[in-house]
């Protein structure tokens, strides 16, 4: 992006460039979110980057009005397939706090150098600086969330040790995490005298008893009532629940993370740019994890503008597109779990479920289990076999080409399921599904197009949601 742009942007207060990128002002040392609805700065004194770590990494500190910490990520990392795109996406799902740079070099086939030099050409920031500033980020919302000790929210928010947890928020956000907390004030949530008559009977262990509220931020136009009807046409018992009136329904799921479980809640009425959410984990080490596994399936850092765009001007899709402006191509929670529901439908992964998922310790309204790990599926589904060996992989850095390759060459798996995994399990924006339209005026968003036509109703073919 070019500073003219980039500052016609800022000076218009442009929503739409929310998370596409950041600018700083030399002369306050803040840096703030297109949109940020302070005085604008006069453009000499205006600098741009393109994350939040690199305007961290050159001295400034997050702005307190605008929080640009809470932006929607930037759609690229979701359209490109390269090693930036794919490292990006693996520092989002905390592989940098769990594994390392080595873990996050080995994953993608670079040298740590090799993936430090790209990062740092392309987005103005390594690896570690991508995975401490979201660590930051993590630290704010719990601290301004729950009442959990500051020590404990150090090392649930990714921190090796206290004292760095404290330089690094006072490094941000110019206040220790003491004073972070108290400017949040009453909102912070009272201790409930008795759970919660729709949730557990006790805590999960290490959650706050009301859980972690979420604002899930995505760029407007959002069309909820479809995503939602999707969700609805998949529910698996046991796992989800869909409970609520078109307009105000809840979605509700059990989620299998690093470190543990979590029972996510997610509304869709709509109180503002974001989707309101509640969630219960075992353990906080998978906060960072858990909400960008909800990112991905609702597919909330799209960029809706420029799909409609696009698609508008193709005939035969421009009604559609007016009919429902920012609609979205779901994702998946959990991707291995995506592709074993693709492959033997919706009854087959309930029986799953039942048979071989892991109980919950207490019950939390229908949900009752966690979907099953491959390794549990492994004597019983060659697909699971393949997870459990290595021979396919559906992680957030996982080549998508080869991952398609690879998934087609399991039995029982056939190139337009193998499509249609690549399309929710690995976000890919592009897809033609075998059998399925797929003219080359949809590019580079065939994905979107035929999440049209399935709104629409012209699709009903039965591999578009699982096998029979």
């Amino acid at each position: 992006m070019d500073e003219e742009t980039g500052y016609e942007a800022v000076r218009s207060r442009d929503a739409r460039f929310d998370g596409e990128f950041f600018f700083a002002v030399e002369t306050t040392g803040i840096y703030c979110r297109p949109s940020c609805p302070a005085v604008t700065p006069k453009r000499r004194n205006v600098r741009y980057y393109p994350t939040a770590a690199a305007a961290q990494g050159h001295g400034y500190r997050a702005c307190r009005r605008c929080r640009p910490d809470a932006v929607p990520g930037s759609a690229e990392w979701n359209v490109r397939a390269d090693v930036v795109g794919r490292a990006m996406r693996m520092i989002g799902d905390g592989v940098v706090d769990r594994e390392g740079v080595p873990g996050l070099a080995l994953r993608l086939g670079y040298s740590a150098r090799q993936v430090q030099r790209q990062l740092t050409a392309e987005v103005g920031a390594g690896p570690v600086a991508l995975a401490r500033a979201q660590r930051a980020h993590t630290a704010r919302l719990l601290l301004q969330t729950t009442r959990l000790p500051v020590t404990d929210i150090a090392f649930a928010a990714g921190f090796a040790s206290v004292r760095q947890f404290n330089d690094t928020v006072r490094q941000i956000y110019a206040r220790t995490p003491t004073s972070l907390r108290a400017e949040a004030g009453t909102r912070l949530p009272k201790p409930p005298s008795a759970p919660p008559a729709d949730g557990p009977a006790a805590p999960l262990a290490a959650a706050p008893l009301a859980g972690v509220p979420l604002r899930l931020a995505y760029r407007e136009p959002y069309h909820r009532p479809a995503i939602f009807d999707r969700l609805a046409a998949e529910v698996v018992a046991g796992v989800e629940e869909l409970t609520g009136a078109p307009g105000a329904r809840t979605y509700r799921r059990t989620l299998r993370l690093p470190h543990g479980s979590g029972i996510v809640a997610v509304d869709e009425a709509a109180a503002g740019p974001w989707l309101d959410a509640r969630l219960h984990l075992t353990d906080l080490r998978d906060l960072t994890t858990a909400v960008q596994r909800l990112r991905r399936l609702f597919d909330l850092d799209a960029d809706p503008r420029a799909v409609d765009e696009r698609l508008g001007a193709v005939p035969g899709l421009a009604a559609l597109v007016a009919a429902r402006p920012g609609l979205r191509s779901p994702g998946a929670a959990d991707a291995e779990e995506c592709a074993v529901r693709a492959v033997v439908g919706r009854a087959g992964a309930a029986r799953l479920v039942a048979e071989l998922g892991r109980l919950l310790d207490v019950p939390c309204g229908a949900l009752t289990h966690v979907f099953p790990e491959p390794k549990a599926l492994a004597e019983h589904l060659p697909l699971a076999a393949a997870f459990e060996d290595g021979s396919v992989r559906l992680d957030t850095g996982a080549d998508r080409d080869d991952a398609e390759r690879a998934l087609c060459a399991v039995p029982g798996v056939d190139a337009a399921t193998a499509a249609h995994l690549r399309m929710r399990a690995l976000g890919d924006p592009d897809v033609a599904v075998p059998g399925l339209p797929a003219p080359e005026a949809w590019r580079p968003w065939r994905s979107y197009a035929l999440q049209h036509l399935w709104t629409d109703g012209k699709l009903t073919d039965s591999t578009w949601l699982e096998q029979p």
